[in-house]
C-alpha cells in the first residue's frame, strides 16, 4: 500500500515540478503580457491624405510622403507638448487625451508584465486599463479625424484608428472572460 497521497489536480508531480494543469495559466500569462507589450508598438491612426501616409503612435509622428523625398519624418509627441505654446488646458480635448492613452498602456503593460513575471496579476484590472487606453486612444483618432475634415471634405477611411480596435481585440481576446466577470456581478 503506498503513503503518497493520490495526485490530483493541484498537487505536486512526483518530480517536484508543478502540475500541468498550473502550466496552461502560465503561458497564458506569458502570452497575454506579450501582447499587451506588443500594443506599445501598434500606431493609434494611419492618416492617408492627400498622398502622404502619417503613423500616429504613442511616442509620435512619422511621416512618409513625396514632400519628403521618400525619406520618413518623425516628431516625437514629448516634444509637441514640450514646445506647445498655449497651456495644456487650452489644447483640444483629443490632444489632451493623448497621455491618458500612454498612460493607460504602460499601466496595462506593467500590471500584464508583472503578473506574467511573478505569477501574480489581477486580469480584471490589466483589462479594464487596455479597455480605458483603447477609448483614450480613439479619442485621440476621433480628433484628428475632425481636424482632418473625415466625413465631411475627405473619406472615412483617411483616418483609421488602429490603436483602438488592436486594443480592443487583445482587451477582448486575452481579458474578456474576466472583463465579463466583473460587468455580470
Amino acid at each position: 500500500m503506498s503513503t503518497r497521497p493520490p495526485r490530483g489536480p493541484n498537487r505536486e508531480r512526483d518530480d517536484g515540478s508543478a502540475d500541468a494543469a498550473e502550466r496552461p495559466a502560465a503561458r497564458t500569462a506569458r502570452a497575454g503580457a506579450l501582447l499587451v507589450l506588443a500594443l506599445l508598438a501598434v500606431p493609434m491612426a494611419v492618416i492617408s491624405a492627400g498622398g502622404d501616409l502619417t503613423v500616429v503612435s504613442l511616442w509620435g509622428f512619422l511621416d512618409a510622403g513625396p514632400e519628403s523625398g521618400g525619406a520618413l519624418g518623425g516628431y516625437p509627441v514629448w516634444r509637441d507638448f514640450l514646445d506647445q505654446p498655449r497651456p495644456y488646458g487650452a489644447l483640444p480635448p483629443s490632444i489632451r487625451a493623448w497621455p491618458l492613452a500612454i498612460g493607460f498602456h504602460l499601466l496595462a503593460a506593467g500590471s500584464a508584465a508583472i503578473g506574467a513575471a511573478l505569477g501574480r496579476e489581477d486580469r480584471r484590472v490589466t483589462g479594464g486599463l487596455l479597455v480605458l487606453a483603447a477609448a483614450a486612444s480613439l479619442w485621440v483618432s476621433v480628433g484628428l479625424a475632425a481636424r482632418f475634415g473625415v466625413g465631411t471634405t475627405v473619406s472615412w477611411l483617411t483616418v483609421v484608428p488602429i490603436g483602438a480596435v488592436v486594443t480592443l481585440a487583445v482587451a477582448a481576446l486575452a481579458y474578456g472572460r474576466d472583463l465579463r466577470r466583473v460587468v455580470a456581478r
